[in-house]
């Protein structure tokens, strides 16, 4: 079955692999991390984030893994942010939660960004639009197909662009 993000991914000439895994799989990507059988921290979660003027973002982290919440305030650049309720996921991705791509269906000049824990990952595990399907792609192809922004957003020790915070 091609879906959109593939379809995608194939115009812009971007590698993956398709992968499946059980449809009754608890919702998650860490039960889907452990139906794939690979690490969590290579599996991707793809959260939509309102800000406070009505900005929605997308968050990639791994699937073991939370934003600080200073850090995802700091690189989106409001104070006031929260996680988007199912409703408002599914009118800004056309998704439903749980297998959102994180890529093609965002509008010109939506604001993404990623984890940049995840680029020292070989493969990833991305939602490809329908549940009990994924794609594998490495963290560089996924930042250029998402067109997304890496920043720190899970390690506490390190400040937003990455560099070591001083004691």
């Amino acid at each position: 079955m091609l879906l959109p993000s593939h379809e995608y991914l194939d115009r812009l000439r971007i590698p993956y692999e398709r992968r499946s895994f059980p449809p009754e799989t608890p919702k998650g990507a860490s039960p889907v991390a452990a139906a794939l059988g690979f690490p969590e921290d290579h599996m991707v979660k793809t959260l939509i984030f309102v800000t406070d003027n009505g900005e929605r973002v997308l968050v990639m982290v791994a699937a073991n893994k939370s934003a600080v919440s200073g850090h995802l305030k700091k690189a989106i650049g409001s104070r006031n942010i929260q996680l988007a309720s199912p409703d408002i996921v599914v009118k800004t991705t056309g998704y439903e939660v749980g297998s959102i791509p994180p890529f093609h269906w965002q509008p010109k000049g939506f604001r993404s960004f990623l984890d940049l824990a995840l680029m020292d990952a070989t493969v990833l595990g991305v939602g490809a639009g329908k549940w009990g399907e994924e794609i594998l792609i490495t963290p560089q192809d996924l930042q250029r197909a998402s067109n997304a922004r890496v920043v720190n957003l899970t390690d506490r020790g390190r400040s937003v662009d990455g560099a070591l915070r001083n004691s």
